[in-house]
């Protein structure tokens, strides 16, 4: 426009638009622009400065401070008076800033995310408790077992008719001393289950020296390696559907894990068994496994592809929820 101007000033305003192509209204719009006046009409149909206090009044007075606009207005019908209608009233709350909810709410404490290290065996603990289903419907056994997580050995088990604090404390005690804890030295974490928060159970790792460690509510990411052990035990071909009785659920266990411990291959400790981790065969059993496939190498070297196969190694360290660096990458 301010072109258009400028040639207008020299051949008039009708040529200068032609030869720019600028449309004259448009033109004479932008020299001379009609300042806009805010429309701050009030609705016809809104309440009066008045009316309005008159209901902030009522709204905050004794009688209706604690009630809700729809009960309020329920009232003062009952009372053959009308003040606005119910959304009116909520649009008055709005507008002072009071439209909120008024009732207590219940806080939840925030449960902080466990990090849990083990770079060698008896340096952290997991256990849980899981049903066993019995002969009649609602008839349940009940597994309590006991894992360390960075060999994945079961270091104890007990099958029980019920869930109980006393039973669990003598299950750890028990164990701790066959793997000769010592003071300081062991972490043992759990779910929040009552017998893992039981006051029994927490004075007794005191007196041990146990450090404790629990999942966060509803999140069973939280206790990997015993679920994880759990579903390995379910998923047998030999796992019945349900047991006949007590003995026959203390009977499967006491076959499954020695399989478990000793048989076992477990993917996640490089192909080795939880005993053979747990006791410090892992490296030597590693050696055997390279030469044998060196030897397989160095007689067959193309089926390779050029390549020294390597065996499965053992990891250096097991996370419970590994942490990660603010840029995502895990330390």
């Amino acid at each position: 426009m301010n072109i258009t101007q400028s040639l207008a000033r020299d051949v008039g305003i009708r040529p200068a638009c032609n030869a720019l192509d600028v449309s004259r209204a448009s033109f004479y719009r932008w020299r001379h622009p009609k300042e806009k006046k805010p429309l701050n009409r009030p609705s016809p149909l809104a309440l009066s400065f008045e009316e309005r206090n008159d209901v902030l009044d009522i709204l905050h007075g004794d009688r209706f401070v604690d009630r809700a606009p729809r009960e309020i207005y329920a009232a003062l019908l009952d009372e053959k008076s009308y003040l606005c209608s119910v959304r009116t009233m909520y649009r008055v709350l709005e507008k002072e800033g009071e439209l909120k909810e008024r009732r207590r709410q219940v806080s939840r404490p925030r449960y902080a995310k466990p990090e849990i290290l083990a770079r060698a065996p008896n340096e952290a603990w997991s256990w849980d408790i899981t049903k066993l289903k019995g002969s009649v419907k609602w008839t349940y056994y009940y597994l309590y077992v006991i894992l360390d997580i960075f060999s994945r050995y079961v270091v104890g088990w007990m099958v029980a008719h019920r869930e109980l604090a006393s039973l669990a404390r003598k299950l750890i005690a028990e164990t701790c001393g066959k793997q000769m804890i010592e003071p300081g030295e062991l972490l043992i974490h759990a779910d929040r289950g009552s017998s893992m928060t039981s006051k029994p159970v927490a004075l007794l790792m005191a007196d041990l020296g146990v450090t404790r460690s629990h999942s966060r509510p509803s999140v069973s990411n939280d206790n990997p390696y015993s679920e994880s052990q759990f579903k390995t035990m379910k998923y047998r071909p030999e796992f019945p559907q349900r047991f006949g009785s007590i003995e026959d659920a203390r009977a499967f266990c006491q076959t499954f894990f020695p399989w478990y411990n000793t048989e076992h291959y477990h993917s996640g400790i490089g192909l080795l068994t939880p005993e053979d981790v747990h006791y410090g065969r892992a490296s030597k059993i590693i050696e055997g496994r390279t030469d044998v496939l060196r030897a397989a190498y160095e007689k067959h070297p193309e089926r390779f592809k050029g390549r020294m196969p390597k065996p499965a190694s053992l990891p250096d360290a097991v996370w419970i929820n590994k942490p990660s660096t603010s840029d995502g990458e895990v330390h």
